[in-house]
Order: structure tokens, then C-alpha cells, then sequence
């Protein structure tokens, strides 16, 4: 028993010196689950889900002692005395198990290196009185979300060949979606985490195709976003694959989004080191860091609901169609280009809005209003190591999200526009209506 108890600490000590010098439970925990998001290859649009359960079980775990905010799902009825340290990893710990199962044994040592530290600092009957709360909390909304549609069986998304109507794109869609259908069309009519419903921010309709903001869009996109497009500089092409990491199969969009947000976590952190009460201030910033994570998640989950209601209310071709296929949209502006293709291939769902515009615009507005909107951060990429995009303001970065969907070939300039719109509606609709002060 004496040897486990000396590995564990072993263990301890080298995880504790690998990770970074403010971190606690809820971020430790963010980043574990961002990291099995990347194991197992999780598409964007379910990691969005996916993250949404683990932090808003984080939150309502942590925030069920402290009652201090309205809750996501769960009644804030913690028991008295309850770790909420332990009852984050616990949550954590729960929703991680059930969403990646296969990767059990390692959230069960992290969660032993967690739960170590904990007891160093806290009693034995605090953190079990914690694990308990955590646990319940967790599996309750798991169960909620079971019945949100997710499991719904539904029939092939095939498009159809109308003029201006998605249909299969004839480069090869992304990994994980069907060659011969949509992705992920049971998302549409998905139960929303905090806005009304899936339509709540439902945007208008995308240009008419005899419109001159269409042929401005088609040859805008026909231009700088070609595969060899001598328009496009090599900063331009290297954002367009820094951002377009998320169609790949990955967990990009969480990863890029919560990286910010753990960054920024860190930086506040070490302005506040002069406060007095050690314990009193980490069960703050606890609270605090589970609050801003739940925000930004549950909005990014609620900003891909709604982008979907969008997409699959109005079905608009992606570009690779719309360019090779012109001749008869009766617009005198364009020009059929029948061998144009993109620089990158094309995500397999309907073109408008852009989902990136509607999870970064959503990303984006909360981390704003937790840490301000002219705040300058660094970004990295989860599959392109050693390559860091900076920016000065959150919406410089909305700025350059919008280009390089438009430049991988992929996006028309409105989409990507009224992708900003809808999330940013989404997250302020967020921001206005749930984790809210009870007093």
C-alpha cells in the first residue's frame, strides 16, 4: 500500500511540473477532456456537444455548493461541507467516462493524480461528501441530454440538384461524414442548451442567385480561394489551414476556443497572486474559471444548434458547385468554371451559414465579456504544431476566421458574415439568460 501511495505521488509531482502554475481542477479537467477530444478524433460539431456536457456538469457540480448562480440543469443542493474541487473532477471525471469510454484508464489515473492533491489540503469526509455531488450531478445531465435528439435515427440528408440547392460536392468531403449524404442532420432539430429553440436566431435567406451581392460573393470566392491562387498570399493560405483544421476530423473548434480561454484563465490569474485568503481565493477562482468554461461551451454548443436549423432550412450549394455550375443561375456576373477547385475539400453539409463563423462569433463574444474585447492572445493549433496565430482583439480574430473560410474555397463571403451574426446573437443571448447571479 505504502509503494502505490509513493508512485502516486511520483506522479503527482511530475504532472503537477508539466502543467501550468495557476491550474486547478476545472482547468486541469478542461484540458483533459480537449486532449480525449483529440484522441478519438471527434468531429467539431458533437465535440461541441460533447464539451458542453463535461463543463456544464463542471459548473453545475461547483456552483451546487457555492449557489451563487442559476444553475444549467441541475438544482444547486450540494451538501454543506462538500469539496468542490473534488466535485469538478468527479463531474469531469463522470462525463468523460460516458463519453469516451475506451479511454477509461486514463481519466482514472488523472483522476487519482486529482483527487491526491485534493486530500493533501482537504478532509477525507469533504472530498467524499464532493465526489458524491459531482457524480450525481453529472449523471443527471448526462440523462438529460440522452433525450435531445442526439440519439435520434435519421434518413440520409441527400440534397437535391435545383439551382442553388446543396447536393454532394464532388471533391471528397472530410473524414467522418458520408460521401452521399450531409453531416449530422439530427443536430437540427436538437434541443438547445440555453436559447429557446433551434430557430430562435434563425437568419434570412442567402442571396438570390441573381443578385449582385451573389456574383460579388461567387467571384470573390472564385479568386482568392481557388487551389492555386496566385491572389492569395502565403500568410492568407496558412490561415486557411490554421482554421480549417476544425473540418478535418478533430476536435478543433473546443480546442482552439477553450485554449484561448484557459490562457486568458492563467493571465488573470497572475494579477490576482497578492490576495490573502489562499483557500477562500481558489474556491473563487474555481467558481469563476467553471463559470466562464460553462459559458463559452454551453454558447458554442447553442451557436452550432442554431447553425444547423440554418443550414438545413435553406440547403445553399457550396461554392465547388455553385462555380462548376453557374451557367444557368441567370446571373450575367458569373462564369462557369467546371475544373475550379478549392484549396481545401469540402465540409459535407449545406453551405450558409458558416458554422465557424457561428462557433468563433459565439467563442468570441463571451471571451470578450469575461476578459475584454480588445485583449490581445495567442492561439494554437491542435494539429498544427509549432504554428501560432496572435491577434490584438477578439474581433480581429473573427476578421480572419471569415477570410480563410472564404480563401480555403469552402465559404461565400455573406455566410460567413451571417455565421457572425447568428453567434454572437447566440452568445449574448447566453450571456443575458443563464448562469446568472441568484441575488
Amino acid at each position: 500500500m505504502k509503494k502505490t501511495y509513493t508512485c502516486v505521488l511520483a506522479f503527482v509531482v511530475v504532472a503537477l511540473a508539466a502543467g501550468t502554475a495557476r491550474a486547478d481542477e476545472v482547468t486541469d479537467w478542461n484540458q483533459t477532456m480537449l486532449r480525449a477530444g483529440l484522441v478519438a478524433g471527434t468531429n467539431s460539431l458533437p465535440m461541441s456537444r460533447i464539451a458542453a456536457i463535461v463543463q456544464a456538469s463542471v459548473f453545475d457540480a461547483v456552483n451546487g455548493i457555492a449557489r451563487r448562480y442559476t444553475p444549467v440543469h441541475v438544482a444547486p443542493t450540494g451538501p454543506a461541507g462538500a469539496s468542490p474541487r473534488a466535485a469538478a473532477v468527479q463531474a469531469a471525471y463522470v462525463a468523460l467516462v460516458k463519453a469516451f469510454p475506451t479511454q477509461q484508464a486514463t481519466f482514472d489515473a488523472r483522476r487519482i493524480v486529482s483527487l491526491t492533491v485534493i486530500g493533501t489540503e482537504e478532509s477525507s469526509a469533504s472530498i467524499a461528501s464532493g465526489i458524491a455531488w459531482g457524480e450525481e450531478v453529472a449523471n443527471q445531465i448526462w440523462d438529460w441530454r440522452l433525450t435531445d435528439g442526439i440519439g435520434v435515427t435519421t434518413p440520409t440528408w441527400p440534397g437535391n440538384t435545383e439551382l442553388g440547392q446543396w447536393r454532394p460536392t464532388p471533391n471528397a468531403p472530410y473524414p467522418g461524414t458520408s460521401p452521399n449524404g450531409a453531416g449530422y442532420p439530427q443536430f437540427v432539430e436538437m434541443t438547445p442548451w440555453a436559447i429557446a429553440s433551434a430557430s430562435q436566431f434563425r437568419p434570412g435567406p442567402p442571396p438570390a442567385l441573381t443578385s449582385r451581392r451573389y456574383a460579388k460573393d461567387l467571384n470573390e470566392t472564385k479568386q482568392m480561394g481557388s487551389f492555386s491562387s496566385p491572389a492569395r498570399t502565403p500568410d492568407q493560405t496558412i490561415a486557411s489551414l490554421f482554421w480549417a483544421a476544425v473540418t478535418g476530423s478533430s476536435a478543433t473548434a473546443s480546442y482552439l476556443w477553450n485554449g484561448v480561454a484557459l490562457s486568458l484563465i492563467d493571465r488573470r490569474a497572475g494579477d490576482h497572486d497578492d490576495r490573502s485568503d489562499r483557500r477562500q481565493r481558489y474556491r473563487d477562482t474555481l467558481l469563476d474559471n467553471a463559470r466562464v468554461l460553462g459559458t463559452l461551451n454551453v454558447a458554442m454548443a447553442d451557436a452550432m444548434i442554431g447553425c444547423w436549423d440554418a443550414k438545413y432550412t435553406y440547403n445553399f450549394w457550396r461554392p465547388i458547385t455553385a462555380i462548376r455550375e453557374p451557367a444557368e443561375d441567370g446571373n450575367r456576373a458569373t462564369t462557369p468554371d467546371p475544373t475550379w477547385t478549392p484549396l481545401l475539400s469540402t465540409p459535407a453539409h449545406p453551405e450558409y451559414p458558416s458554422a465557424h463563423g457561428c462557433i468563433s462569433s459565439a467563442a468570441a463574444t463571451v471571451l470578450g465579456h469575461a476578459f475584454g474585447e480588445r485583449t490581445h492572445f495567442d492561439m494554437d493549433s491542435d494539429l498544427m504544431l509549432g504554428v501560432t496565430r496572435s491577434f490584438p482583439s477578439f474581433q480581429a480574430a473573427l476578421d480572419e476566421v471569415k477570410d480563410a473560410r472564404v480563401f480555403a474555397g469552402i465559404h461565400f463571403r455573406t455566410s460567413t458574415e451571417v455565421g457572425g451574426v447568428l453567434g454572437t446573437a447566440v452568445a449574448e443571448w447566453v450571456l443575458g439568460n443563464a448562469f446568472q447571479r441568484v441575488d
